[in-house]
């Protein structure tokens, strides 16, 4: 499949979209296989959680990359945490996490995602979402589509159509990380009208903006690129958007800073 550089068409970002979510479907098999298993998990070098399910899905979605789009790189998250990551700089790259949210995978509470997303010029432009224990696919590129009771291994077709919803006059739903709320998410809550919170593991939260489950989602606690970009780019298509705190663009590759996050906020209409 090729695409417009340096930013492909609307038409190009659906069907890009579209094949993550049939490469994360295919993944989503292995990642069941596991789940369902009694599985062991290791502990990698930056102390974080690993099960044969990152591994696994991982392998199936290399494999499909290569084949559908190759020559553009990839940045996968447990190739990475074998072989390192220096200062790359490219103008177009795929972002893999074959399982975001492994705790709650380990814990077997089901808010865990297989995420792909193709970033350009340092934004994200297509990408899919798909949490294969609650069966729902996200994806989002020239628009957004929503498929619920999406069974892994399924093909892909044609969802429900996602849009962001209108802020709420009694006030904003605000949606937090299920293990990490820090002070300054906190004070950043306090500081708006919200008239209800709640928490989710995982990239499903861009998801839930997306879909008009919660309004803002802030994030000062620690993230990858592949953590977010995915989701990112389903929140993009639905009408949303995702700056740093001072409002800046929220871009992606920073080689240069071994493509770590800084904070955000994930606001389902225009920022206030």
């Amino acid at each position: 499949m090729s695409f417009t550089l340096p930013t492909p068409t609307a038409a190009e970002r659906n069907r890009l979209a579209r094949l993550f979510a049939q490469i994360a479907s295919d993944a989503g098999t292995r990642v069941m296989e596991v789940y369902e298993s009694n599985f062991e998990t290791r502990t990698k070098a930056d102390y974080s959680p690993v099960s044969d399910a990152d591994e696994r899905a991982e392998e199936v979605i290399l494999a499909r990359l290569e084949q559908d789009l190759p020559g553009i790189p990839v940045l996968a998250e447990e190739r990475a945490s074998r072989e390192g990551v220096g200062g790359q700089i490219w103008d177009a790259f795929i972002l893999v996490d074959p399982v975001d949210g492994t705790k709650e995978f380990i814990q077997r509470k089901g808010d865990f995602t297989v995420n792909i997303a193709l970033i350009c010029g340092g934004y994200t432009v297509a990408g899919a979402v798909f949490a294969p224990a609650r069966r729902e696919m996200y994806l989002g590129g020239g628009a957004a589509e929503v498929f619920e009771g999406f069974l892994p291994g399924e093909t892909v077709t044609q969802g429900q159509k996602l849009v962001t919803r209108a802020y709420p006059p009694e006030g904003l739903t605000a949606i937090t990380s299920a293990s990490h709320l820090d002070e300054r998410t906190k004070a950043f809550l306090a500081a708006r009208k919200i008239a209800g919170q709640t928490a989710i593991g995982s990239s499903l939260k861009f998801c839930w903006v997306a879909a008009g489950k919660a309004d803002v989602y802030p994030r000062w606690g620690p993230t990858m690129e592949w953590d977010t970009a995915a989701g990112h780019a389903v929140l993009n298509a639905a009408g949303g958007v995702v700056t740093q705190p001072d409002g800046a663009p929220f871009v992606y590759g920073k080689g240069g800073e071994g493509f770590r996050n800084g904070p955000f906020i994930a606001w389902g209409r225009e920022p206030v």
